[in-house]
C-alpha cells in the first residue's frame, strides 16, 4: 500500500472479549496494517488468540472496572459512549474502526482520516428498540429510566456516525440501514470468511442438519429446535450463549449440543451436515458462508444480509418467517430437492467472500481515499 506506507495508523475495535465474525474482520485489518496498535474499550487478555497476543493493545478507562461489571454491558450503557471519545489518537494520520456499536465514535484530529467499517447500526436503539424494551422488567420506574438511556444513546449514535470521513458496510442490507438511520452513504465490502477445508474430512454420508450460532434469543434457535422436534430429524447445534440451558430443556432426543468448538474442528462438523439452518435476522452471516465453503446448502430466513449469500434452489432454500412451521416446511422442500444440490457449485459460490478479496478491496478503498 504505497499511499499508506509513511502514515501513522491505528485500529479501533469495540471489545476484545469474544472472538466471532467481527474479530475475524479485525484480524484481517490488522494483517493489512501489521504495525498499527489496536484500541478497544476493554479486553480479556487471558483469552487472546495468538495473533492478538503479538499486538499492542490499548484499552479505555473501563478496563479498570471489576470484571463482573464488564461482563454486564447493560450496566455500563451510560459509560460506553464516553469511552471511545477518551482515546488519545492525536498522533495518527489514519484510523480504521471496526464498529458494531461504539468505536465509530472516536474523536480524531481535523486532518486525520477515519474509515469506519460498520458491522451494523445499533439494533437495540434503532430497529429492535421496541423488542429490547419488552424484554426489560415490567416496572414503570425502570422502564422510564431505560427509555431515557436509550434515547440518549440513540442521539449519541446518530452524531457518532457522522464523525468518520468514510463508511464501509458489511453488506447491502447494512448499507440500507446506515442510510435509513444515519442518513449517510456507505460503500460495501463483504467481510472475510475463511475455513481450513484442507483438513476437511469429506463424509460419504450426510447424517444431520447443523446450526452454528451464538445461543442468544435474537438468533431464534428455539424455533429451529421446535421444528426439528416435530420432524424428528437429527440436528447438531454448535455454540454457547445465555439461552443454552433453556434450549437444552426444550430439545428432543434427536438434537445434540456440542457446545463451543475450535476453528480446527469445524470443517469436519460442517462436512457431515446435510444442510445448515440459519434463522436469525443478521446483517451478514459468517457461519452460513463457512458452511458453503464446505459445500453445505443453507436453509435460511429470507431477511437481512443472507439474501446476498444464498441463491435459492442453487446453494440453499429460504423460509419467510422464523417459525417452527415454516422452518419445517423449508426442510421438507430441501429434502425433496436434496439430490439436485451440487456441493462443488456451492463451494465456488462462497469464494466471493474470501479473505484475500476482503484485504484487496479494503486496501484499494483506503488507497483511493488517501490518494
Amino acid at each position: 500500500m504505497t499511499e499508506t506506507k509513511n502514515l501513522k495508523i491505528a485500529i479501533v475495535h469495540d471489545f476484545l472479549v469474544e472472538f466471532g465474525g467481527a474479530e475475524r474482520v479485525l484480524k484481517s485489518i490488522a494483517e493489512i496494517f501489521p504495525s498499527a496498535p489496536i484500541y478497544t474499550l476493554f479486553a480479556e487478555r487471558e483469552n487472546f488468540p495468538q495473533w492478538l497476543k503479538e499486538k499492542k493493545v490499548e484499552t479505555s478507562f473501563l478496563q479498570k472496572l471489576p470484571k463482573f461489571l464488564l461482563r454486564r454491558k447493560k450496566w455500563l450503557l451510560l459509560f460506553l459512549p464516553v469511552a471511545p471519545e477518551t482515546f488519545n489518537l492525536r498522533d495518527f494520520d489514519l484510523v480504521i474502526s471496526s464498529s458494531g456499536a461504539w468505536s465509530k465514535g472516536i474523536v480524531t484530529r481535523l486532518d486525520t482520516i477515519h474509515v469506519a467499517y460498520l458491522h451494523s447500526p445499533m439494533r437495540f436503539v434503532w430497529d429492535m428498540n421496541g423488542e429490547y424494551l419488552r424484554q426489560q422488567k415490567k416496572n414503570r420506574a425502570v422502564n422510564f429510566f431505560t427509555r431515557f438511556i436509550l434515547n440518549y444513546i440513540r442521539m449519541w449514535d446518530f452524531a457518532a456516525a457522522d464523525r468518520p470521513e468514510f463508511l464501509i458496510a458489511n453488506s447491502h442490507y447494512t448499507k440500507e440501514r446506515i442510510k435509513k438511520y444515519y442518513n449517510r452513504e456507505a460503500s460495501v465490502i463483504y467481510p472475510p470468511v475463511s475455513i481450513n477445508t484442507t483438513s476437511e474430512t469429506e463424509a460419504k454420508e450426510k447424517k444431520y442438519f447443523l446450526v452454528v450460532s451464538r445461543l442468544s434469543a435474537y438468533k431464534k434457535v428455539d424455533a429451529i429446535i421446535e421444528a426439528f422436534n416435530k420432524l424428528e430429524l437429527p440436528l447438531v447445534i454448535v455454540g454457547t450463549g445465555d439461552q443454552e440451558k433453556y434450549l437444552k430443556s426444550i430439545a428432543g432426543k434427536n438434537i445434540k449440543f456440542l457446545g463451543f468448538q475450535p476453528d480446527e474442528k469445524l470443517p469436519k462438523i460442517y462436512a457431515g451436515a446435510r444442510a445448515f439452518v440459519f434463522s436469525a435476522l443478521d446483517d451478514f452471516g459468517i457461519a452460513p458462508v463457512e458452511a458453503m465453503l464446505c459445500g453445505v446448502p443453507v436453509l435460511a430466513l429470507r431477511k437481512g444480509g443472507i439474501r446476498e449469500i444464498v441463491q435459492e434452489g442453487k446453494t440453499g432454500e429460504f423460509f419467510d418467517s422464523a417459525t417452527p412451521e415454516l422452518i419445517a416446511d423449508c426442510v421438507r422442500r430441501f429434502r425433496e430437492n436434496e439430490v439436485s444440490y451440487d456441493r462443488e457449485i456451492i463451494k465456488a459460490s462462497a469464494q466471493k467472500f474470501s479473505e484475500e478479496r476482503f484485504k484487496r478491496e479494503l486496501s484499494e478503498f483506503i488507497e483511493s481515499k488517501i490518494g
